[in-house]
């Protein structure tokens, strides 16, 4: 592991691969996960230069000033893009994908080449009241009721892998830690209900893959639907077999639709 200082922040990051001449790939984790959920899809495209690293407050990453904000978890992205892997292609999963369609619309030189799964631009009340009591209840972490809601979100977020149920848990809860950055990261999605990121995606110049699972009811086809529609340059590719955390139920089937759209264009 890696760690490099951007603005308020201490970044933790993992660097795997070499420079074969293309871009290098920058993945972008989610929301309750850290950079590890990305370790076995860069020992798989060990052929390319990548990196993954931890969001404020997630993972071994300070958290900074928080804001809140889709904005700021962006600039961070636009940080890291600047002074540690240079210009790349973005990966992000569920909220790493909208960080990365933000820092895509907002400086289009950094950013060449998309890849976003289960990720949406914007958020229904009922997701917005979710996002609410998981903010409440991030308070205090080492309570039961915030340990049960995270179980509860990992169990409907799976469809082939359940019976790794208590170890990915316990996985995304030692990710969050303290709660600060996963509350604030929460904030940011939550934001998307009064204020949409889709009429930015018109301002992503770049080609965008997107990517949903057959079995995700946290980010159904809809989601998906609204990101091809807005953006200038999209294809859309799904995976069998699958729900939310894709990259777990069926991370084969991610790592081939990884491999065909960033080694096919890079």
């Amino acid at each position: 592991m890696s760690s490099v200082v951007l603005g308020d922040l201490d970044v933790a990051y993992a660097e795997a691969g070499t420079s074969s001449g293309g871009r290098p790939v920058v993945f972008v984790h989610g929301l309750a996960e850290d950079k590890d959920s990305w370790t076995a899809t860069q020992e798989a495209l060990g052929e390319l230069h990548t990196f993954a690293y931890d969001l404020r407050g997630h993972g071994s990453s300070t958290v900074g000033v928080p804001q809140g904000s889709l904005g700021q978890l962006g600039a961070d992205l636009v940080a890291f893009l600047e002074q540690v892997s240079g210009p790349a292609v973005v990966v992000g999963f569920s909220l790493g994908g909208t960080i990365a369609l933000w820092a895509a619309a907002e400086r289009p030189d950094l950013v060449h080449g998309l890849v976003v799964l289960g990720t949406s631009s914007v958020v229904g009340r009922s997701a917005g009241d979710f996002y609410s009591r998981r903010i409440a209840q991030a308070a205090n972490t080492s309570s039961d009721g915030f340990r049960d809601a995270i179980r509860d979100d990992t169990a409907a977020a799976l469809t082939t892998e359940i019976g790794q149920l208590e170890t990915i848990t316990a996985w995304r809860l030692r990710a969050i830690g303290a709660g600060a950055g996963y509350a604030n990261a929460a904030r940011a999605m939550a934001a998307l209900h009064a204020q949409p990121l889709t009429p930015r995606l018109t301002e992503v110049a770049t080609h965008v893959d997107v990517v949903g699972a057959t079995g995700d009811t946290f980010c159904p086809f809809k989601a998906a639907q609204i990101l091809l529609e807005a953006l200038p340059d999209a294809n859309y590719h799904e995976i069998s077999d699958a729900g939310h955390l894709m990259n777990i139920d069926n991370p084969g089937a991610v790592t081939d639709v990884l491999r065909a759209t960033i080694i096919g264009r890079n």
